[in-house]
């Protein structure tokens, strides 16, 4: 159901090999079960390596519940090339202890595949994963659409105290 080629919003893409309908079971995120503290050291590695890497992903840790995570960065895992979107046409769901992503609308031929990454607003950190999807309505960071009124409130106080000075 897709093909992985070169992305304009990040890298490397997934993209539809064939038009895919609504609610369809995509692909499952696969790699290795690990506890989540081996995910949190894994995920610190990758992101000093490769924060700043055009091309390369820098977390393939995937939060599978409250003890586990899977670590899909094997090259055997497709759905890790599956970019960010404010405005995406997937979404993850956890069915029977595994990950899978699933259209949230139809899909058609060579559109690239894109769900909501679902990070946390970090005030510290969320200027460093900077979001390229060229959604309406994008807010510039990878911030889950849960947390963007966190976000908008953050920036709002910094251009109040700018604007006070």
């Amino acid at each position: 159901m897709l093909t992985i080629k070169k992305s304009k919003l990040h890298g490397t893409g997934a993209f539809a090999s064939r038009k895919i309908s609504k609610n369809t079971k995509i692909i499952q995120y696969r790699g290795e079960k690990i506890r989540r503290s081996e995910g949190n050291k894994r995920s610190e590695q990758r992101i000093k390596k490769y924060l700043n890497s055009k091309d390369k992903g820098s977390v393939y840790i995937f939060e599978l519940n409250s003890k586990y995570d899977i670590d899909g960065t094997p090259s055997y895992n497709k759905a890790k090339f599956i970019n960010h979107s404010c405005e995406p046409n997937c979404e993850v769901e956890i069915i029977n202890d595994e990950i899978w992503i699933t259209s949230i609308k139809t899909i058609m031929k060579n559109e690239e595949l894109t769900y909501d990454y679902g990070y946390s607003f970090d005030k510290e950190d969320y200027k460093d994963h900077i979001c390229n999807c060229d959604a309406k309505n994008c807010i510039g960071y990878i911030i889950s659409s849960d947390e963007w009124n966190k976000f908008l409130n953050h920036i709002k106080k910094i251009v109040t105290k700018r604007n006070k000075s």
